[in-house]
């Protein structure tokens, strides 16, 4: 009786070790993304790993240690004009674990993280490898030409030229496609097309200057997108979308601005961190701001940033309508997150259903692209009245006032404070009437 325990016990044990060795995480690919400040690494995995990433020197290595995993097939090797990544090699560790080092050819900054499945990917071990000393410069070709200097001098040169300056924000990017079209299309790559189209048209303006928030594909986190269109100085922000539903026959465009309760929240999280900070809103620093005065200088800015971003969005609406279906047929408002920067105006724009076979259809086309990308154009020039500007910059010039506007949203809208408009107009107060004309000074 006990010989039969005793041989129960090691086939349990065998058992055991067996069904440990089969739950073992596979690690089935590799991909990578390079953007202007960081590269992605992604793992695609057969669950979540735990895992650890440290660097070594003397060669310079990365080095990611997957606890209990084992490789299922060879990793995707980078080519040799890589910029960062000399070879990727493999080995067993510890029997159980998995060891990957990364041959590099620069210093960088780890940093990893694990993804749950979603439509497209299932789990996976993301390391993100940021450059040192790597600033995100926002720069394009324009009227007048400027030469490739470090960001701050280049923004000086935008500001001493007085363009206006459009951030153009496609969505998603790299490992996040966005949504899928019937055909397999990835909305990442559409909206993108229609960004640089969009960009081209802009850059082409004389007083408007475009920066691309991003130019390849690799995914920007949201927040960093709205620090982009800061560190430009961007006098309006859009951010590309191509919306999806599970019902194909739904289709349309449609417009959003900032909701009132993504504004508060927004607030909120800006008066949190503001004595430790060095935000600026409207070009003032709230750092030495007490909370009241912090509240103020914050709802002067909401409040002419949404008016100016629902006048802009509802031309640009229109605009749509006049080149296909219109989801709605007014401007929504919602709490995402690129639109929460409080002194810019921000829009979204779904440009279409790509879950509508027709629609998808349209959005695969070059043509179609450069229509939305011109309707979302001709919404911006029209609102900033820049068909009606003389030759000289748009820095001084008259303004009529019309139903709906307020000093805070000419201030937006023009780039100039409210003092400075108060004062070149001789005002005591910020009330203003229809029909009033004013001066618009320098900023």
């Amino acid at each position: 009786m006990r010989n039969i325990k005793l041989i129960a016990l090691l086939l349990g044990v065998g058992f055991f070790a067996s069904s440990v060795s089969a739950r073992q995480l596979n690690v089935n690919s590799l991909r990578f993304w390079t953007a202007p400040d960081h590269t992605r690494l992604v793992f695609d995995t057969s669950g979540l790993p735990k895992h650890e990433v440290f660097l070594l020197d003397n060669p310079k290595r990365l080095v990611i240690d997957i606890s209990n995993a084992r490789l299922a097939k060879n990793l995707l090797q980078p080519p040799v004009k890589h910029p960062l990544f000399a070879q990727i090699r493999y080995a067993k560790r510890n029997q159980n674990d998995l060891r990957i080092v990364v041959d590099l050819k620069k210093t960088v900054n780890p940093k990893s993280f694990s993804l749950q499945p979603n439509k497209e990917y299932g789990y996976r071990l993301v390391v993100d490898l940021f450059n040192k000393s790597t600033q995100v410069i926002a720069k394009r070709k324009s009227k007048p030409k400027y030469k490739k200097t470090k960001a701050k001098k280049y923004v000086a040169q935008i500001q001493k030229h007085r363009n206006i300056i459009v951030a153009i924000d496609a969505g998603h990017g790299g490992d996040d496609p966005g949504a899928l079209g019937p055909r397999g299309t990835k909305e990442k790559k559409i909206v993108l097309a229609i960004a640089k189209k969009l960009a081209r048209y802009i850059d082409n303006h004389p007083y408007m200057q475009s920066v691309l928030v991003r130019k390849g594909d690799y995914y920007v986190g949201l927040r960093k997108r709205m620090q982009i269109a800061r560190a430009a100085n961007a006098n309006l922000f859009i951010s590309i979308h191509a919306d999806a539903f599970k019902n194909p026959k739904v289709k349309g465009a449609s417009v959003f601005t900032l909701s009132k309760r993504g504004a508060s929240s927004e607030a909120g999280r800006w008066l949190a961190r503001h004595e430790n900070s060095s935000d600026l809103v409207g070009g003032v620093s709230l750092d030495d701001k007490d909370n009241d005065v912090a509240l103020v200088l914050l709802d002067m800015a909401q409040t002419g940033s949404q008016e100016v971003s629902q006048k802009i969005a509802s031309k640009i609406l229109r605009n749509f309508g006049k080149i296909g279906k219109l989801h709605n047929r007014k401007v929504q408002k919602a709490r995402f997150m690129v639109l929460k920067s409080p002194d810019i105006p921000s829009i979204l724009v779904e440009t279409a259903y790509i879950s509508n076979p027709g629609e998808e259809r349209k959005l695969r086309s070059s043509r179609h692209q450069s229509k939305m990308a011109k309707a979302i154009y001709d919404g911006v020039v029209d609102y900033f009245q820049l068909k009606k500007l003389p030759a000289t910059r748009m820095a001084s010039t008259k303004h009529k006032i019309t139903r709906g506007e307020t000093l805070s949203g000419l201030a937006v809208r023009y780039g100039v404070s409210m003092r400075k408009i108060k004062v070149a107009n001789s005002l005591a107060s910020n009330k203003i009437r229809i029909g009033q004309v004013l001066q618009i000074p320098k900023s």
